[in-house]
């Protein structure tokens, strides 16, 4: 579809993901494997030899490489995504604060942005508890409604309690610091690759400029040259969320968001008001009226990275995305997008806050443990502090939630309860964490007088409306 912009192609994609996935999980149940021959369904899946399905026609096995096909086309561009967000995250990032020169004004910058980062996070905590603790969604009235309600994953509520037992904020800082920097590369470690960026674009301003000027100039090049690779990656997108969509709707279906609706409801309403409210409010008052970022500019341009981020559930998987959607898309200035948003997939998820807050609310309600006013002022604080640092990968705050949950007292097993639905609210709060570090950008690339009006951006062929 060469003449449809690309975040419509991605938007019709996911649509037509989200339909295949209902229809999937709807009308291809176990007795429709039975008429193909098919006995064990999970085994002939996933290619074990099982005597049932010994009967295996032609169409069991066509449908089983559709299965596997859709399944690779969208882990394949995760995993190239994947691939590009580490160099893309420590070039740029050395880049950014080298380019800054003046520390002075690097810390300008950070405390800019490290400011904006901790107003958001902790105004979405509040909002959690607050509408957590109004609605209620934890109170059933049918004592037997709690026990229906889907357990199926008690085991990664186990290994997040006990990594809920280790946490602590003195082992979040210590662990920012890299031992081996190369291994932190090697791992994809976000937050000490964060810190090795800030770094080594720190010791190169304090350098001799003829020493250090030919360094920037590389790791520029090389951030230019992942970004070109990113666009090219791109127009594949498409294909990309329609396999990931397809997939997880296929898998889950409707049934067990019954169980957990207003839960859900919660939730996705909370970082609707974050998205639609929050984000739009800041970037309105906070842009000069010559250059606002309103609610129109700031959504056509940051579709993209919010579709796609919704499809992957994965900060740091979408971040080449988001980076070029605010250079390009925004028109903020490369190194300020570069160092707002690689602080960003680390230091800013005011998705997950909010999350974090709710679900602990809901537990505690459904668990019978009230909750006074220091406890909701606890878990506020609580949610808004440790969602810094949280994995950008998908399930990264449950161990971080398990911390928050012992705060009060409430059980950590409790986290088995939402798991059925958390991949879908996942993706949900992705696209409010990286959205924040589009607002980020926008306010702080503006206060620097580093955001492109929508006229420059028009004449440079880069329009957000392109």
């Amino acid at each position: 579809m060469p003449k449809l912009a690309l975040h419509w192609q991605i938007l019709i994609a996911m649509v037509l993901g989200i339909v295949a996935g209902l229809l999937i999980n709807q009308y291809w149940t176990s007795e429709t494997w039975t008429s193909l021959g098919v006995g064990a369904p999970a085994e002939f899946l996933a290619g074990t030899p099982h005597d049932a399905n010994a009967q295996a026609g032609p169409l069991a096995h066509s449908a089983r490489f559709a299965a596997k096909a859709t399944d690779f086309c969208g882990k394949l561009f995760l995993r190239c995504l994947r691939f590009i967000a580490v160099p893309i995250v420590l070039f740029s990032l050395v880049v950014a604060v080298a380019s800054l020169g003046d520390p002075r004004k690097l810390g300008r910058v950070g405390g800019k942005t490290i400011g904006i980062f901790l107003l958001t996070g902790f105004t979405s905590a509040v909002l959690g508890v607050s509408l957590a603790t109004l609605t209620r969604p934890g109170v059933l009235d049918d004592p037997a409604s709690r026990d229906s309600l889907p357990r199926a994953a008690a085991q990664s509520a186990v290994v997040a309690e006990a990594g809920a037992r280790e946490y602590s904020a003195w082992k979040v800082v210590l662990d920012a610091v890299p031992e081996n920097p190369f291994h932190a590369i090697a791992n994809a470690q976000m937050l000490q690759i964060v810190v090795l960026g800030i770094v080594l674009g720190l010791g190169l301003t304090l350098i001799d400029p003829e020493k250090a000027t030919p360094v920037i100039r590389a790791f520029d090049g090389l951030a230019e040259a992942v970004l070109r690779l990113v666009q090219l990656l791109m127009h594949a997108a498409p294909i990309a969320v329609f396999a990931l969509i397809s997939t997880i709707i296929a898998g889950l279906g409707l049934a067990v968001f019954k169980a957990l609706a207003l839960y859900c409801l919660v939730v996705v309403g909370g970082l609707a008001i974050i998205l639609f409210v929050l984000y739009p409010g800041l970037t309105t008052l906070l842009t000069p009226r010559s250059n606002r970022v309103g609610f129109a500019r700031f959504f056509r341009a940051m579709s993209p990275a919010q579709i796609f981020a919704f499809s992957s559930s994965s900060s740091a998987a979408t971040f080449p995305v988001t980076l070029q959607c605010c250079r390009d898309r925004l028109g903020a200035d490369e190194g300020i997008a570069s160092f707002v948003c690689s602080l960003g997939v680390s230091f800013n998820m005011d998705g997950t806050a909010l999350y974090q807050a709710i679900v602990v609310t809901f537990l505690a309600q459904l668990y019978g443990i009230d909750m006074s006013f220091g406890d909701c002022v606890t878990v506020a604080l609580m949610a808004a502090l440790l969602s810094i640092g949280v994995p950008g990968i998908p399930g990264g705050s449950l161990v971080v939630m398990a911390v928050v949950l012992d705060s009060i007292r409430v059980p950590a097993d409790g986290i088995a309860i939402i798991l059925a639905v958390d991949r879908v609210l996942d993706m949900c709060r992705t696209v409010i964490n990286i959205s924040g570090d589009a607002m980020g950008t926008a306010i702080v690339a503006a206060s620097e007088g580093k955001l492109l009006t929508p006229a420059e951006l028009a004449a440079r062929g880069d329009s957000a409306t392109t």
